[in-house]
Formats: C-alpha cells, sequence, structure tokens
C-alpha cells in the first residue's frame, strides 16, 4: 500500500511540475533580428566612403548664404503645403 501511495504521490507531483512548466505566461515583446555588422565602424570603407569630418559645419564655405537659404527653404515649405492643402480642399469643396 505503501508502494502504491508513493507512485501515486510521485506521479502527481510529476504532473504538477509539467502543468506549471506549461502554464508560464508567453514571452510578449518585440523581437527583431540583429543588426548586420559591415565592418569595425559599421560600414564597408570599399563600397561607402564618408569624409571623416563631413559635417564641419564651421569650414563650410558660404555658410551664411547655405544656412540662411536653408531655413528659408524650410519655413516656406512648412507654410506653403499647408497652405496649398487648406486652397485645394477648399475647391474641391466649393465645385463639388
Amino acid at each position: 500500500m505503501a508502494t502504491a501511495l508513493n507512485r501515486g504521490l510521485g506521479s502527481g507531483i510529476r504532473l504538477l511540475a509539467a502543468g506549471a512548466e506549461a502554464s508560464k505566461p508567453a514571452s510578449r515583446g518585440f523581437h527583431a533580428t540583429g543588426v548586420k555588422r559591415m565592418g569595425g565602424h559599421g560600414h564597408d570603407e570599399p563600397y561607402y566612403l564618408h569624409a571623416k569630418h563631413m559635417y564641419n559645419l564651421h569650414r563650410m564655405k558660404y555658410q551664411g548664404l547655405k544656412v540662411s537659404l536653408s531655413v528659408i527653404a524650410a519655413v516656406g515649405i512648412g507654410i506653403g503645403v499647408p497652405v496649398y492643402a487648406v486652397v485645394f480642399q477648399q475647391k474641391k469643396t466649393a465645385s463639388g
């Protein structure tokens, strides 16, 4: 009788252990593959040439002119596109 009780307890414990493993919560999260490294610094020299000091803005020729034109262009686009969209939408609504 004792061996049957031991066997029953043992199989019960195994079922509980298996059930605990099966009921573990699934890991929810984002999974992404690793970044492919193409070299020591993230690029292959023969295929991707990048100036060592490409963004030295203080050494740019005609810096004042280029920066001013860039800012004016960005502001113009930022104002012009929404204005055009509103005018276009109003024309569409008026004609329909």
